[in-house]
């Protein structure tokens, strides 16, 4: 019985020092982030490799304050985005590797603090549009854009909200292909080349074909 007595004393003053279990903080879904393979070097080199090919089919990217936002928010949101948009929490150092040499090299003046990237292949405004209908729907105002990148230039989340509202890429092929006469089709792969700008694509599509 006093053996007894002696182990609950014990227990009961573990229980003292230890205190209460800490709350559990909201995880963000992170792409080359602080845990699991991209914390080794094969891992950031792999994170490094997938940004870089984002960047490449992206038109523009933009980021957000990253903090804050749950797992469960994370993936409400990436299901609302359209096709063609991928966004992902990147560690400021891997996403400063991946931008350098590319058109999107002076968005490194944005990558402080925890950053979330929209890396956007085609529809801006529907990027855009999404992302403030889900601020607006989980009170996360104070989330507001911090800026974008596009051509090689940097926007404030004015710049953003302005590009977001020009005439998507498909509206511009169909009034293009309208324009020279030509197929909208043969619009759309011209300007979907590597390395085709606007001007040049313009001009392939309305040559005859041989």
């Amino acid at each position: 019985m006093k053996q007894s007595l002696f182990v609950l004393g014990l227990a009961a003053s573990a229980t003292a020092f230890t205190g209460p279990t800490p709350n559990t903080r909201p995880q963000t879904s992170l792409f080359g982030g602080a845990q699991g393979a991209a914390s080794t070097l094969d891992g950031k080199k792999e994170t490094i490799s997938k940004v870089k090919g984002l960047l490449d089919s992206s038109e523009m990217i933009f980021t957000v304050p990253a903090s804050g936002i749950t797992v469960s928010q994370v993936q409400s949101l990436r299901r609302s985005l359209p096709e063609g948009t991928t966004m992902s929490v990147v560690k400021n150092k891997l996403m400063n590797r991946a931008i350098e040499g590319t058109d999107y090299e002076t968005a490194g003046e944005m990558l402080k603090g925890a950053n979330m990237w929209f890396f956007i292949e085609e529809d801006i405004g529907g990027t855009v549009k999404s992302w403030n209908s889900f601020v607006k729907e989980e009170g996360l105002e104070e989330h507001s854009i911090l800026g974008g990148t596009m051509d090689g230039s940097n926007y404030d989340a004015s710049g953003v909200t302005a590009i977001s509202k020009l005439p998507s890429k498909q509206d511009l092929i169909a009034k293009i292909a309208g324009g020279i006469k030509a197929v909208p089709t043969k619009v759309a792969r011209v300007v979907k080349a590597p390395g085709i700008k606007v001007a040049r694509a313009i001009k392939l599509a309305g040559e005859k074909e041989d």
